[in-house]
């Protein structure tokens, strides 16, 4: 079994860090919902500021506030208006990793979803593995190349 991206809200904005509070990220459940992310779920953070990373639990806020709120000790990582990337996993064994399709939502400085994609991996014809990005229309998006390779 492999610790595999299951879904993500790439480049959301904080809205609030609660110090007073018992822990945990409050999330908009309109967002949860489209990147497949459940009340209660462990998350990993990534902050695009300052590049702190935690692991926190979901807990679910307003529908429709677009809020993203830091809240106990995780409140000390984050600020209003760092953007950050959320993203929870699944265990797969690797022979199912052709199946997972996880969503991956973009932000605007509001919150409002931008771009709604998904990761593919594919088998390639010599048995490897090949990563595409589809957009809502199914159209591969480039994937950044490698360092170092030409």
């Amino acid at each position: 079994m492999r610790k595999i991206v299951a879904g993500k809200l790439h480049g959301i904005y904080v809205t609030e860090a609660n110090l007073d509070y018992h822990g945990s990220i409050t999330l908009d459940p309109d967002h949860c919902e489209e990147a497949g992310i459940l009340p209660m779920e462990f998350v990993d953070i990534w902050n695009k500021n300052s590049g702190a990373r935690i692991s926190t639990y979901v807990i679910l806020g307003e529908r429709g506030s677009r809020c993203c709120i830091l809240n106990g000790a995780a409140a000390r990582t984050c600020q209003p208006g760092d953007q950050v990337i959320i993203c929870n996993s699944v265990y797969l064994d690797e022979a199912k990793l052709t199946a997972l399709k996880p969503r991956v939502l973009t932000f605007d400085k509001d919150n409002r979803i931008i771009d709604r994609l998904t990761y593919s991996v594919e088998r390639d014809a010599e048995g490897g593995h090949s990563f595409s990005i589809l957009n809502e229309a199914n159209n591969v998006l480039p994937v950044p190349a490698l360092a170092g390779r030409s």
